[in-house]
């Protein structure tokens, strides 16, 4: 498909009450309000698109970026693309999301991640932060900096309260991973969570809630030391 029947495609699946409700989570225009369920079997028929995913996510319109980090190959991107895409997110779920899935797939995933935390730019922190967490998820510790991931979790305490609110709330997700998934960072991921305390982050006109890191890791953990590691983190 053209990118001109692609985005006919997501127009026609738009709904003005996904859009509503999207809004209160602090999507911004220009996008359709398209169920992320009525994108999938769209995303399976043009899985593999590479160049297509790239067109999409240029237009700038949300529900076309989403769609094109769930075909997107990360492994097949380059660092510019990637950086672009970290600095152009249409809003918090795509840097939370679809900017971490093809970040956390390249090779050069973890310094990209350690670079963006560091940014000015809300968004780009929040990519750094959940591409950090879902590097956890689905990379075998031994290939992870995990030198580096200690060195962030020692400074929770001192730098999540300070951050701004998006942020505080990737920070907390970055312990919930570490804890879940790093065997070697198990125990000090626990102690940041118990250090910070419960996350406060202003979700808007939403009944969404930060989870409560240590709770959701033992929960994630399932009694086990560690989770089993993710093939993806799509969804």
């Amino acid at each position: 498909m053209k990118l001109s029947e692609v985005m006919a495609a997501l127009k026609s699946k738009g709904s003005e009450s996904v859009k509503r409700l999207l809004m209160k989570h602090g999507a911004k225009e220009p996008f359709f309000g398209v169920k992320i369920g009525d994108m999938k079997p769209l995303a399976k028929q043009l899985k593999g698109g590479q160049e297509l995913a790239l067109e999409l996510y240029a237009t700038g319109n949300g529900d076309a970026q989403y769609l094109a980090g769930m075909i997107a190959d990360g492994r097949l991107m380059t660092k510019v693309q990637l950086e672009n895409w970290a600095k152009t997110a249409a809003w918090d779920m795509i840097s939370g999301t679809t900017v971490p899935w093809v970040a956390s797939e390249h090779p050069d995933g973890p310094v990209l991640a350690l670079k963006w935390i560091a940014a000015r730019n809300e968004q780009t922190a929040r990519a750094g932060w959940n591409a950090l967490g879902a590097l956890s998820a689905t990379r075998p510790d031994a290939e992870l900096p995990l030198k580096d991931f200690a060195r962030l979790l020692k400074s929770m305490p001192r730098d999540l309260p300070k951050a701004p609110d998006g942020v505080r709330y990737t920070m907390n997700n970055f312990i919930i991973a570490c804890g879940t998934y790093l065997a070697p960072l198990g125990d000090q991921a626990i102690a940041a969570a118990r250090a910070v305390g419960r996350v406060q982050v202003d979700m808007g006109d939403t009944e969404c809630k930060v989870p409560d890191a240590e709770s959701y890791i033992l929960k994630a953990r399932r009694g086990a030391p560690v989770a089993p590691k993710r093939k993806t983190v799509r969804c």
